[in-house]
């Protein structure tokens, strides 16, 4: 895999202060508000955000003037994130390249939930994300599939779409998830 930029790291360059004090309180609020959503939802407390970023509401509104460009912040620099994951794990052995980055992918899916639930899905950043989500993960199964470690008659869509469908559902902890996951994925496995 190249580092070849994706759609969303244009985007969240583009939103991201380039003075160092302006970037680190804007990442701290990413940070925070990635923290807050995946505790309590699309609900969660901009005042409480700002308090857990340490700084004040202030800053907070200049970095995101609405509750909308705060969520697709944080849901860009989600995938951006995933985008770099895949990237860093294309050295790595096939099955197991795919597998360490399907798990990235499931934790990803908390905070995207809460997102999602605040906007409506037209948003171009969507777009965007999905271009770039599936430009770094799909090339991951196709190497897995090429090299005879998962099968070959699933596409990435099919594979993105059984992660989402195991995280949305209720589990009691992150451990139970994972060993889900894990079984779902002997699903994909051609060889053991």
């Amino acid at each position: 895999m190249t580092a070849t930029p994706f759609p969303v790291s244009e985007i969240v360059a583009a939103r991201r202060p380039h003075r160092k004090d302006a970037a680190r309180n804007y990442d701290a609020l990413l940070g925070a508000a990635r923290e807050a959503f995946a505790e309590h939802g699309a609900d969660a407390s901009l005042e409480d955000i700002a308090r857990r970023a340490g700084v004040g509401i202030g800053t907070l509104y200049r970095n995101f003037p609405t509750r909308r460009d705060l969520f697709e912040s944080v849901y860009a620099d989600e995938v951006n994130a995933l985008c770099r994951v895949a990237v860093e794990l294309a050295d790595r052995e096939p099955w197991e390249a795919l597998t360490a980055w399907l798990n990235r992918f499931a934790g990803y899916m908390v905070t995207k939930r809460a997102v999602r639930e605040a906007l409506d899905g037209e948003s171009d950043i969507f777009q965007s994300c999905r271009d770039s989500m599936f430009a770094a993960g799909g090339p991951l199964l196709e190497r897995a599939q090429r090299a005879g470690a998962a099968r070959t008659d699933m596409d990435f869509g099919d594979l993105v779409r059984m992660v989402a469908g195991i995280t949305a559902t209720a589990f009691e902890d992150d451990a139970q998830r994972d060993r889900v996951l894990a079984i779902a994925l002997d699903g994909v496995r051609t060889t053991r």
